[in-house]
């Protein structure tokens, strides 16, 4: 191996160590008990091991409910984002009309408007239609997804369309050949938004925090800022506990479709006509 490549590995190493750094922290404090965090809170490992922090943890807030909320909110997020994103990519990347061009980078530019700029139109907009302290507050808005639009579309346009040409001369329609030709060609890219979205909606803290109100419909990170027992005092090792078991889900998400992750992001920039 060359001196520049073992340079180059040397430092990916260094910097995959120093992202891991904070779960292995996290993971290790989780174990630790209150009077340890105090006396000697750069110690690594736990003395002794604090094995009832999880049950604690689990016993402290209703985590199942929450949980059980989380998932099947990013599962409704997830389908939806595909559905509609799929159908709006395919449009952009096949059907020419005048100022398509235009549009899309118009929606396209919706993406560099910060979601805390739109959050009080939106708020309102969702109380008029009483969504309000409802799940539906989160799920609806994912309905439009420029990122997910303009991820699609590049994988689209990197479909031959001699595919589509030869299923409409056998008597295919435009819903036939999105059907049938372009999505089961664009798999990996729908695979990849899947979990991308996935990890957005069950991270989504700001949301959450904004438009729901009643404990019975928190999501699991709303319910993490929530855990202090009746004087308000926080028990890290607890808190740390139900963190280790919040993030189970995306990281599961994230060793299962890191590689798709990484060949859609890549292919995202290619295919361009």
């Amino acid at each position: 191996m060359r001196p520049r490549q073992l340079a180059l590995h040397a430092a990916l190493t260094a910097g995959g160590l120093a992202m891991l750094f904070p779960f292995v922290w996290m993971l290790l404090t989780s174990f630790k008990g209150v009077r340890q965090m105090l006396n000697d809170p750069i110690s690594w490992l736990p003395a002794p091991w604090r094995w009832e922090n999880y049950p604690d943890a689990l016993g402290a807030m209703p985590f199942g409910t929450a949980y059980w909320n989380s998932f099947y909110i990013a599962a409704l997020n997830v389908t939806l984002t595909l559905l509609t994103s799929a159908m709006a990519a395919y449009a952009f990347a096949r059907i020419r009309f005048r100022g398509s061009g235009v549009l899309f980078v118009v929606f396209l530019a919706t993406q560099m408007v910060p979601s805390q700029v739109t959050v009080v139109p939106l708020y309102l907009m969702l109380a008029k239609f009483g969504w309000i302290d409802s799940h539906l507050s989160l799920i609806v808005p994912t309905v439009a997804n420029p990122f997910a639009v303009f991820l699609l579309r590049q994988f689209i346009r990197a479909v031959p369309v001699e595919l589509e040409e030869a299923a409409r001369i056998d008597g295919a329609g435009r819903w036939r050949c999105f059907w049938s030709v372009v999505l089961p060609n664009i798999r990996p890219g729908l695979g990849a938004l899947g979990i991308i979205a996935f990890l957005a909606s069950w991270n989504s803290f700001f949301f959450p925090l904004i438009f729901l109100n009643s404990p019975e419909l928190a999501t699991v990170p709303l319910l993490l800022s929530q855990f202090a027992d009746e004087r308000g005092a926080v028990d890290y090792g607890v808190i740390l506990a139900a963190s280790a078991i919040a993030v189970v889900p995306t990281l599961i998400a994230f060793l299962v479709g890191q590689r798709r992750i990484i060949n859609s992001m890549a292919a995202s920039g290619l295919g361009g006509r």
